[in-house]
């Protein structure tokens, strides 16, 4: 139930809607106990005579209160069967009957009307919250989670919770209420009575809870196999080119079923104790209702109490109306047990606190004036330093690459200045400012960033180059498109700027993707661009392509150059050579070439990954 009222949280807003749904339950739970309590003594009336009341009651109390409802009711009947005869009195009763069914049901509708508002309301409002703390948190939270298990919570579990907490809402409003006022009515016809179904009550509950607790333990473990499962078929669909190029798709079916299998014997036992706890609770009625009519019987056989044998039977039928509500409620209550571990892995998303954040009086940084400076910075993932006590100055207007090895922390390098990771020691700082003390968003407006892998969207292309700059005109795309010189191919699909290139631009080549790339940060226009390996993944006539793109891009620009080939780096103002987090050697090319050291040996190699 706690993470119940935490998801109640949502509901703030439709607060509107909470208290006519409310009041349309309370009416339905009214007009429900009226349709009972309305014909069964006016039927026995118009069958029976001797249960017609010729005189007027006196109300003698609150003790006698039920009875002199009773008798005022029975007195009404008998004069209006004595004026205007039996059949008229029946056709009243009918009438009367009709109008409280219809008022019951309308209310019901009403009810569930408003509900389907709030239910969906909310929903929307847990699932967009769910996005914007995915979009907002950092990066390093993802590396340690399944992209399959973050698609599970955004989808299954906010179904869950909606089917479970959302649509019981209206259960657990009405359902009390109605069983509060039966109980009442109950009481008031036979205290005695209705003290032994008090005892009854607690046992069968007590049953019934129990059942809760292991659902929401094996509810729990079938929404993470359900995020697992998710995971294969997102990692399938990426990388569907490498199981087939290596004859696995037995291997990745096998993991697969192997994990729906567990999935599905987990929902087994979910839904079977999800489905036990409405014939149980019937049951249980039953078998309260067999006692009742034991223990009741002997109370009006006996003649020993006030107990007549028509308040008796009107006695079971409030009784038996009880049924109903208590077995919904307790389905209710079994349904928020299933969906309290869904809205356990829902809330651990949203009560994550990000690392990385900005202080309370952090700096707009609007321009880029003088130089960024990189000083005795370290940096670990884990255990071991990927950077390890490195400094680097870079001016205003310079190109600076940086090469070495595989792991040697180039990208770390450029995760670190775009404020992706926090440094372990040392401080970044731009124009003398360390970056932890500007605002991220100020920051990452200076930065143009371009990737080896082309991060493109199922969108068209001008939305894909307006990425960084929302409100660009048709006539800066086309400019920042030929500086990357994308112009050239984009004037040749089909619907030209306006063509989808879809998912992660799969209907483009991989230099057709990457000069998109590379418009999307001219268009942009920082001050500083980096530059991640950007034509490490490209053909020859692509890579001259895109690299006269860059170098048009580059032009009065602060560049940062994770460079894989030595035509990218060559012409740099300044080229770092990087081992094991730090700087071996820096120079440019043609000094660096004459040392004949780790540069040297790199380009002999051609090995800048």
């Amino acid at each position: 139930m706690k993470h119940f009222r935490k998801i109640l949280f949502f509901v703030k807003p439709y607060l509107k809607r909470v208290w006519t749904t409310t009041l349309f339950n309370i009416l339905y739970a009214i007009f429900n106990i009226l349709t009972v309590l309305s014909f069964l003594p006016v039927l026995s009336i118009l069958f029976q005579t001797g249960n017609r009341v010729t005189e007027k009651p006196v109300y003698e109390g609150i003790t006698g209160t039920f009875d002199y409802f009773k008798k005022s009711f029975y007195y009404e009947i008998t004069q209006y069967i004595d004026q205007h005869g039996i059949l008229a009195t029946l056709g009243l009763v009918c009438g009367l009957c009709i109008i409280l069914f219809f008022f019951k049901n309308l209310f019901r509708f009403l009810a569930s009307y408003e509900l389907a508002f709030l239910t969906n309301g909310v929903t929307r409002d847990v699932r967009n919250s769910i996005y914007k703390k995915i979009v907002y948190l950092p990066i390093p939270y993802f590396s340690e989670k399944r992209k399959g298990d973050l698609l599970s919570r955004i989808t299954v579990d906010v179904q869950a919770v909606e089917i479970s907490f959302l649509d019981s809402i209206g259960s657990i409003v009405r359902d009390p209420l109605t069983i509060i006022i039966i109980l009442i009515m109950m009481f008031a016809m036979s205290a005695k009575l209705t003290f032994f179904v008090f005892i009854m009550l607690p046992i069968s509950g007590l049953i019934i809870s129990s059942l809760g607790k292991k659902l929401k333990s094996n509810s729990m473990k079938a929404q993470q196999e359900g995020g697992k499962f998710l995971s294969f078929i997102e990692e399938t669909l990426t990388g569907l080119r490498i199981i087939k190029g290596f004859n696995a798709e037995k291997a990745i079916s096998k993991k697969f079923t192997n994990s729906t299998g567990l999935y599905a014997r987990l929902m087994t036992k979910v839904i079977q104790r999800q489905k036990l706890a409405s014939p149980m609770s019937e049951f249980l009625g039953a078998v309260t209702i067999m006692a009742i009519l034991w223990f009741g019987g002997n109370i009006v056989l006996s003649g020993q109490s006030t107990l007549d044998a028509e308040t008796f039977i009107t006695y079971i039928a409030l009784f038996y109306s009880v049924l109903q509500p208590a077995k919904t409620l307790s389905t209710s209550v079994s349904n928020i047990q299933k969906g309290s571990a869904s809205a356990e892995r829902i809330l651990e998303i949203l009560e994550t606190e990000s690392i990385i954040i900005d202080k309370p009086n952090a700096i707009e940084k609007l321009t880029f004036e003088n130089d960024i400076v990189f000083e005795g910075i370290s940096f670990k993932y884990i255990d071991d330093m990927v950077v390890d006590n490195f400094s680097l100055h870079i001016k205003k207007g310079e190109t600076v690459a940086l090469v070495g090895q595989s792991g040697s922390g180039k990208s770390t390098i450029a995760n670190l200045l775009t404020r992706f990771y926090d440094v372990n020691i040392g401080s970044i700082t731009v124009d003398g400012i360390n970056i932890k003390d500007m605002t991220k968003k100020s920051l990452r407006n200076l930065m143009g960033i371009v990737t080896q892998d082309s991060i493109l969207f199922n969108d068209t292309v001008i939305n894909n180059i307006r990425i960084g700059k929302q409100n660009a005109t048709e006539d800066e795309v086309l400019k920042a498109s030929k500086t990357a010189n994308a112009h050239e191919f984009i004037k040749d699909l089909p619907e030209q700027y306006h063509t989808n290139i879809g998912d992660g631009g799969g209907k483009l080549s991989g230099g057709q993707r990457q000069r998109l790339s590379i418009a999307r940060a001219v268009l942009k226009n920082p001050p500083i661009m980096i530059l991640d390996e950007a034509t490490s993944a490209l053909d020859t006539e692509s890579e001259l392509l895109v690299q006269k793109a860059l170098e048009k891009m580059m032009e009065n620009r602060t560049s940062l150059v994770i460079a894989h080939r030595l035509s990218t780096i060559q012409k740099a103002d300044r080229i770092v050579v990087m081992g094991k987090g730090k700087i071996v050697e820096q120079g440019k090319h043609e000094e660096l070439l004459s040392k004949k050291g780790e540069y040297y040996k790199l380009v002999s190699m051609q090995s800048f990954t």
